[in-house]
């Protein structure tokens, strides 16, 4: 067995290397970015008004003016004009070029409009109320780097700066493979003695949230079956997560099978609970996660190690999260132990509530819980208040 450190370890050292391709704009969303993007001008581009009201020039106010004709308007859209006597004033409306001659705007709310005379009622302060040019950014200035994640605050300022085709990393090619003669379809009503398959719509649901697209197979506990279907699908492949098969039990045949089929074994084994029989190993082509079959065992790994294993991959940054724990813990074994928590923010600190289940095969109990909390190998016993590295399912 290798520990969490060397599994982590082993598991970065070798990312996916993912090609780019351009998609337009309003595909983009929950892609990674694979290119630098620079604003294209100022932005804003011009000093804009961001309240409905009059602009003035402040410097007549400051002589003591606090009524001004109205002798025209500044629309949003329109040609910037020219504001020729300062003891007059424009109408402005929000996001309207702020006239030349003027550097202030009073919104409708702080004066009295009658007869296209404006009367100010509040006090005014110099610039207030206007957005300068280049204020966010300047003409050249990076906004965003190779590896952020495209929400709708990235596709808006990509579309602020004309990106119509964007440039992001390709997902690879993903197959999820569920084994074991006990599962059935979920639309089949079990025997006794069979389940109906979950593993793998879970981690279906987990790579669409990384907007990663995979397809689904089953394998019977058939070594024939195992390896025939296997070699077509690491030919048409890249990423292949398994669950199932993985552990030392008489019929647990994937890890020989991937060998056979020249699949490196990097390591098979962590030193830790749950998930102690994950199996990694790469060919030339392939990247492959054999998880335990155990619900919670395949949850887990998947957000300790497949999920950050694909944001390295895409370039993305690795944050670790910390919570507290909130009352003593105690765990024998000389294992790293993931704890199942319920997390509350409280006063910005995350607080970890350990919320126990009935073992890795309790999936029911992770709809009760947020995430794992690792628990560090070589201790056995944990002290509320400590902190600890947190891993969210949610």
């Amino acid at each position: 067995m290798v520990s969490v450190a060397e599994a982590e370890k082993i598991i970065l050292g070798h990312p996916f290397l993912p090609k780019i391709e351009s998609v337009a704009l309003e595909l983009g969303n929950g892609r990674i970015l694979a290119e630098e993007i620079k604003a294209d001008r100022d932005l804003p581009p011009f000093d804009r008004a961001t309240m409905d009201g009059i602009c003035i020039a402040y410097r007549a106010y400051q002589n003591r003016q606090h009524k001004f004709d109205v002798v025209g308007e500044q629309a949003a859209g329109q040609t910037q004009k020219t504001l020729n006597d300062p003891t007059q004033s424009l109408e402005i409306m929000t996001g309207a070029s702020l006239p030349i001659g003027t550097d202030t705007v009073v919104p409708y709310e702080a004066i009295e409009l009658n007869n296209n005379i404006a009367a100010i009622k509040e006090v005014v302060s110099k610039n207030q109320n206007v957005h300068r040019q280049g204020a966010d950014a300047k003409k050249g200035e990076v906004l965003l780097h190779p590896g952020q994640k495209l929400s709708a605050a990235e596709i808006a300022l990509l579309a602020s700066v004309g990106k119509s085709y964007v440039s992001v990393y390709k997902n690879p090619m993903t197959a999820i493979i569920s084994t074991g003669d006990e599962l059935v379809a979920i639309e089949q009503t079990p025997l006794p003695h069979q389940v109906r398959k979950s593993n793998s719509y879970a981690l279906m649901a987990a790579l669409q949230e990384m907007n990663v697209q995979a397809d689904s197979f089953h394998l019977n506990d058939d070594p024939v079956e195992i390896e025939e279907k296997l070699k077509l699908i690491l030919e048409n492949y890249e990423l292949i997560i398994l669950t199932g098969g993985v552990s030392k039990g008489k019929h647990d045949y994937v890890p020989a099978v991937l060998e056979s089929l020249r699949v490196e074994k990097l390591f098979h084994g962590i030193s830790q609970r749950p998930g102690k029989p994950l199996w990694f190993g790469v060919s030339p082509k392939n990247f492959v996660f054999a998880l335990p079959g155990n619900p919670v065992s395949t949850l887990l790994c998947f957000h300790r190690y497949v999920k950050p294993w694909l944001m390295k991959s895409f370039h993305q940054t690795l944050n670790s999260q910390f919570a507290v724990l909130i009352e003593d813990f105690h765990f024998e074994p000389q294992l790293t132990y993931f704890l199942q928590v319920k997390i509350k923010n409280e006063n910005g600190t995350l607080m970890a509530h350990p919320h126990k289940g009935g073992g890795s095969g309790d999936f029911a109990n992770l709809k009760d819980v947020d995430g794992f909390l690792e628990l560090p190998l070589g201790r056995k016993r944990f002290s509320i208040g400590d902190y600890f590295t947190l891993f969210l399912l949610k």
